[in-house]
């Protein structure tokens, strides 16, 4: 029997978002920073810039070679936390309206997330 994801109606709010500058506070890679690529919020995952490499065995094609190349593969949202805009120090989250929208500040400096 092949498990079943659950389907849900919308995407989970996240702390993390794409441009995200964080620091990876478990796992192999803890205490290196880099910039959030993309995210997958039905995954729980992100990928950060040159962080979790991986080997990728690629079929050349007309317009690249083929070969094995270093591509970053996906961490844990978990195992992320943002940097402070201000301090430049890994921080927690809060939510909160600023002109009836919601916006992302961080705990530390109460500095808000663009």
């Amino acid at each position: 029997m092949a498990h079943k994801e659950k389907k849900t109606r919308f995407a989970p709010k996240l702390h993390i978002k794409k441009g995200d500058k964080v620091q990876i506070i478990a796992g192999n890679y803890k205490g290196e920073t880099g910039e959030v690529l993309e995210v997958f919020p039905d995954k729980n995952r992100a990928i950060v810039d040159n962080v979790n490499m991986v080997k990728k065995h690629r079929k050349p094609t007309q317009d690249r070679p083929g070969g094995i190349v270093d591509i970053p593969a996906p961490i844990h949202l978990s195992n992320l936390m943002l940097l402070d805009p201000k301090t430049g120090e890994p921080t927690r989250i809060g939510r909160k309206k600023v002109d009836g929208k919601s916006v992302r500040y961080a705990k530390k400096s109460g500095e808000i997330f663009n």
